[in-house]
């Protein structure tokens, strides 16, 4: 029998235009092959849906302790298990979402707010993107497993 990786949600978040931080929304839907309904990065080619752990943001809140859930821009705030683990290809069941692992880290613009402020960004190192595979609604506290074999 396979052991499933768990975690949770601990923020869902949107923004209505590219670069700005995003702010907690509580629960949202995401769109098969387009992403958060109403975010501005929605439709955004393979980089649907973002996610970032909490456990990330916490060690940069050591520079800057006024960070929040959407400070990275990320749609999904998780907390539970470490996002690094994951490779391109993995699932993630999140409510009853599925969604597939597109990217890992991405180039960061030196106009984002946090790294104006910082000089430092963990999207480049620690973000996950996915692709929506199949869309519902979301919400904070549901459960998010690693799927370590595809659905049927």
């Amino acid at each position: 029998m396979l052991q499933n990786k768990k975690g949770r949600i601990i923020a869902v978040c949107s923004a209505p235009q590219k670069g700005m931080i995003k702010h907690e929304i509580g629960e949202g839907r995401l769109i098969e092959g387009i992403g958060l309904e109403g975010d501005a990065h929605a439709g955004f080619m393979h980089r649907q849906v973002s996610l970032i752990s909490m456990e990330d943001i916490r060690t940069m809140m050591a520079k800057l302790p006024n960070l929040v859930p959407g400070s990275f821009a990320e749609n999904l705030t998780t907390e539970g298990f470490d996002l690094g683990q994951l490779k391109i290809g993995d699932m993630l069941k999140v409510g009853e979402t599925l969604l597939e692992v597109s990217q890992i880290g991405k180039e960061c613009h030196h106009g984002c707010q946090i790294f104006q402020k910082m000089g430092d960004c963990i999207m480049p190192r620690e973000g996950v993107f996915t692709r929506v595979l199949h869309g519902g609604v979301i919400s904070v506290g549901d459960e998010l497993t690693i799927l370590e074999e595809a659905p049927l």
